[in-house]
């Protein structure tokens, strides 16, 4: 089964929020996920808009989930890619 972390949007129209779910790739969009692992509110003015579980990310990295764009670009501005691929060269 190939896994993948990626969006799932929620909210209403023209206001979205979407979570960062764990998710077959064959799954629809907003279909089946496997489980919730953040939040990302794009329209928010505040600074902290983005809330993840850094362990259940990495955990789920280590498993062979591939992160969407967006996912890798939300986790490469927490710092868990870094962690991730130090981790994995033994650093």
């Amino acid at each position: 089964m190939a896994v993948k972390l990626r969006l799932t949007r929620m909210g209403s129209k023209r206001n979205p929020y979407y979570r960062i779910v764990v998710a077959d790739s064959r799954s629809p969009r907003d279909g089946r996920i496997i489980e919730q692992i953040g939040s990302y509110n794009p329209v928010s003015k505040e600074d902290e808009n983005i809330t993840l579980d850094e362990e259940k990310a990495i955990e789920w990295l280590r498993e062979g989930a591939k992160p969407s764009d967006t996912v890798r670009n939300i986790l490469s501005r927490k710092g868990i890619m870094e962690r991730f691929h130090n981790e994995k060269l033994g650093k």
